[in-house]
């Protein structure tokens, strides 16, 4: 039996699911949250062999709730949804350690067929992505510069970039306030800018900021 915790905002997207993956007689639903946090605190109390995340819930977003997902459970497999099936997201999320994304608008087939190979140790990316990954790299086989920030770098940027103060940043990341600073200053110095206002704009060109 693969068992699925399910994390979306939207209450009808996550019956959806639900329903989707209650057709399958070897999948079960063993929990669901709306947002970050209580995906956080819930997914430890489950065992659940696949978290489905969606990548825009309100606090934290789901790239940050996956880096934190993989330092607590570096076992558990996660398969991303997304409604904007941007490149840079999703190469950003795969090296994070999530097993898939998905597009919402992938058919139901398709989200079976995801978790089913994630489950057996797979991944699983849909197939207008890939081929979207593969012609950006195709057309710019450059590294952009935020391809050289660690992964807690990167999430500061990218929640600096979407207006979060240093004191929000430590709150949500439980981090001190001068950690927080010290990353700035290095997210800073690695592309080479010096205000909030030049990552904000970065982010934005490269489609780094995950919004509502």
């Amino acid at each position: 039996m693969i068992k699925v915790f399910v994390a979306d905002d939207h209450a009808v997207v996550r019956r959806g699911i639900k329903q989707i993956l209650a057709d399958e007689d070897n999948i079960k639903v063993v929990g669901e949250a709306s947002n970050g946090e209580d995906t956080l605190s819930q997914i430890h109390k489950t065992d659940a062999d696949i978290l489905i995340l969606d990548i825009t819930m309100p606090g934290k977003n789901g790239l940050d709730v996956l880096i934190q997902v993989k330092e607590r459970k570096p076992a558990l497999n996660v398969l991303i949804l997304s409604m904007h099936p941007e490149e840079e997201v999703a190469i950003r999320a795969i090296k994070s350690g999530a097993s898939g994304y998905l597009n919402k608008d992938s058919v139901p087939d398709e989200l079976i067929t995801a978790v089913k190979k994630i489950y057996k140790g797979g991944r699983y990316i849909s197939s207008s992505l890939a081929e979207s990954i593969a012609f950006s790299l195709e057309k710019d086989s450059s590294v952009p510069p935020h391809e050289n920030l660690s992964d807690r770098e990167f999430q500061v940027m990218c929640m600096l970039a979407s207006g979060n103060t240093l004191k929000q940043i430590s709150e949500e990341l439980s981090l001190s306030v001068k950690t927080v600073s010290t990353y700035r200053k290095r997210v800073l110095e690695k592309l080479r800018m010096k205000t909030n206002v030049e990552l904000t704009h970065y982010a934005i060109k490269h489609r780094l900021v995950v919004q509502m």
